[in-house]
């Protein structure tokens, strides 16, 4: 389980109505990505929202993904931004290109493992470019992806 001070600013994120699916697969440990049901379009989509950027189809379905990706961007904030985290810090937070459809990006951490620490994996390691692997941890009252590195 996660360290308590990781849910101090951040409790639970937003669910809205569009949004909501995201999380219930997180819970689930499937990342999923909202997906334009019009068969003529079916333009992967995130963040979540309920008309289809490309088509204007307000159906849509949810595809599951490998999970896999690579790094896109990242930062390590020093001082931590959020004051929760400064006996984590330093830690990370990563911009993940999915490797089915890169042009969705997903912001999250690199850690050693699932639950691991926020400061589980040494700033020296991150490159981008590097290939990941999305892992589901459980904090607080919520689910999050987090990110491992595919070769450590």
């Amino acid at each position: 389980m996660a360290d308590a001070t990781e849910t101090a600013p951040l409790l639970t994120p937003t669910a809205d109505d569009d949004g909501a699916p995201f999380w219930a697969y997180a819970a689930r440990g499937e990342l999923r990505i909202q997906t334009c049901a019009n068969p003529a379009c079916a333009e992967l989509r995130f963040p979540p929202r309920p008309c289809c950027p490309h088509c204007h189809s307000f159906d849509s379905a949810w595809r599951r993904m490998s999970g896999r990706g690579r790094i896109w961007s990242y930062v390590v904030p020093h001082p931590p931004l959020l004051p929760a985290y400064a006996a984590q810090a330093p830690y990370n937070a990563i911009v993940v290109e999915l490797a089915e459809a890169p042009r969705i990006r997903l912001v999250g951490n690199l850690v050693a493992a699932a639950d691991a620490r926020l400061d589980s994996v040494d700033p020296a390691r991150i490159r981008i470019g590097a290939r990941v692997q999305a892992v589901f941890a459980r904090v607080g009252d919520v689910t999050l992806p987090r990110w491992v590195l595919e070769r450590p």
